[in-house]
């Protein structure tokens, strides 16, 4: 088989960063796929599935509610490997262009107190599986090591 997008990037020097993981059209529509990489891989412990799954809920509620982008949002997701989520957006973009979003998108978490949206037996397949603390601190970690001080090494895959 043909081995896939994401698996031809190297993590060996990968960086904590926002990409452009591919780009695809659907129907008439480019939908772009963005890498929110949050943790080095393979170099720095991974998030714990509870961080992950609770910042999975904040920030999908987040984006799908976003004034602006809200009717471009199409996944917000967690990696398998747990080193970062997926975000899929409806559009042409670059990770300059969605980079003050997900700024915003995680300053959102970082400072998050309540309730954490959908997280209920009714609502969510694993509701106790949230660590809400934690994930408060891998967001403004991210936020304030990566995002405000983006450069061309966290936004463009090293290849």
């Amino acid at each position: 088989m043909e081995k896939i997008a994401s698996f031809t990037v190297n993590h060996l020097l990968l960086k904590r960063g926002v990409y452009v993981s591919r780009q695809d059209v659907v129907g008439n529509d480019v939908v772009t796929t963005f890498d929110i990489r949050m943790k080095e891989p393979n170099r720095e412990p991974a998030l714990s599935p509870s961080a992950i799954h609770c910042m999975e809920h904040l920030a999908a509620t987040f984006l799908r509610n976003h004034p602006v982008w809200k009717d471009r949002i199409v996944y917000w997701g967690p990696m398998g490997c747990l080193t970062g989520n997926y975000l899929l957006v409806r559009g042409d973009y670059t990770s300059r262009d969605i980079l003050p979003l997900v700024t915003e998108c995680f300053e959102f978490i970082s400072t998050f107190e309540g309730e954490v949206p959908g997280q209920s037996a009714r609502d969510c397949g694993n509701y106790l599986l949230m660590n809400l603390p934690e994930a408060r601190w891998e967001a403004l970690k991210y936020l304030n090591e990566v995002l405000k001080v983006a450069t061309e090494e966290n936004l463009i895959y090293p290849f």
